[in-house]
């Protein structure tokens, strides 16, 4: 499905931030599709995004683009003749300076941008942080597009990344109204899969801390996870699906993190993963409640959580990032047998 016939005409897509972790699955599997991508990057020379020149049709229909998210030019010059703009450039950070400016300024110069150059679409990466960020929600209500953070309770909790997600989020809607830009926005939580990228992105850490043994004990709280192929298969859908509209919630599950180790102790014994929890007096948190329905109704798929995070793993391995440990004796002497 195709947002119009002039999609088969043109079908030149712009990716903001192109070398990060979700970004590049989605230029992967935009080329895939048969897009000709205009990836933004800070420096295209830059080894770390070298991956891209890598990917199946990126000699023929990808080009990289120095681009700043403050220098509106810059973005104008990268998404001019583009059908369709990936928005998800953004700093992951409670750095407030290095957060908020560039993440609300940066959003606004995209959607001015994507104005001007007359896009038909525009899909932009938010994340769950800017929607179940609230003290007064009740357990008992399911978490969906309808909910936003409470921006007081970001501030007072000095939590940046999702006080400047969720402004930057508000700017987006109001600025795609004033200009006529048509917007939907993808709401992910905690994203975990393969990389492609060389480096290790923040959501990665995550899970790396607890096989290196640098975390000791895991935390009493609940996260909710979801596959870097999905998240980046659900931009694609919302953006070429002519119905999809608003806000989309991509989450294939919510896990207390001391489900989170016994699955990795299940499927990688020989790491030193903690087993403990930091709080032991308080009762163990709940997950909240969420929909995801909106994307399951576009026809999307979930992978499991397991599978999830057991590619992670083996991701890290690959890379290098982390030692593959000698396998335990008794696996030695079945090896040998």
């Amino acid at each position: 499905m195709t947002l119009d016939s002039s999609l088969t005409c043109n079908r030149t897509v712009c990716v903001t931030g192109a070398g990060g972790f979700i970004a590049s699955w989605i230029v992967k599997l935009l080329l895939q599709k048969g897009y000709t991508v205009k990836g933004t990057v800070r420096n295209p020379d830059d080894p770390k995004n070298a991956h891209l020149r890598e990917l199946e049709g990126a000699n023929q229909r990808l080009t990289l683009h120095r681009a700043d998210l403050l220098d509106y030019q810059s973005l104008m010059e990268a998404i001019n003749g583009c059908v369709g703009v990936f928005h998800t450039a953004s700093p992951v950070t409670d750095n407030p300076e290095q957060m908020v400016e560039p993440a609300v300024n940066g959003t606004k110069n995209v959607i001015m941008a994507a104005a001007k150059a007359k896009v038909r679409r525009v899909v932009f990466t938010s994340s769950i942080g800017t929607v179940y960020m609230d003290p007064n929600r009740s357990p008992d209500v399911v978490v969906d597009e309808s909910c936003w953070s409470d921006l007081e309770f970001c501030k007072n909790t000095k939590n940046w990344y999702c006080y400047g997600k969720t402004v930057a989020e508000q700017v987006a809607w109001q600025m795609a109204e004033e200009k006529g830009v048509d917007l939907v926005v993808m709401n992910p939580v905690l994203v975990l899969g393969p990389l492609l990228q060389p480096t290790i992105n923040a959501s990665i850490v995550h899970i790396l801390k607890y096989l290196t043994g640098s975390a000791k004990t895991y935390a009493n709280l609940v996260q909710g996870y979801v596959h870097v192929r999905d998240v980046a298969l659900a931009h694609i859908l919302i953006f070429e699906d002519p119905s999809a509209s608003g806000r989309y919630i991509c989450a294939e599950s919510i896990l207390h993190r001391g489900e989170v180790v016994e699955i990795l102790t299940k499927l990688f014994p020989e790491y030193p993963i903690p087993t403990k929890c930091s709080d032991e007096k308080n009762p163990r948190a709940k997950p909240y409640k969420f929909s995801n329905q909106k994307l399951k109704d576009l026809g999307m798929e979930f992978t499991p959580v397991k599978q999830c995070l057991s590619e992670t793993v083996k991701s890290l391995q690959e890379k290098g990032h982390l030692p593959t440990p000698p396998p335990h004796q008794e696996d030695a002497l079945r090896l040998q047998s």
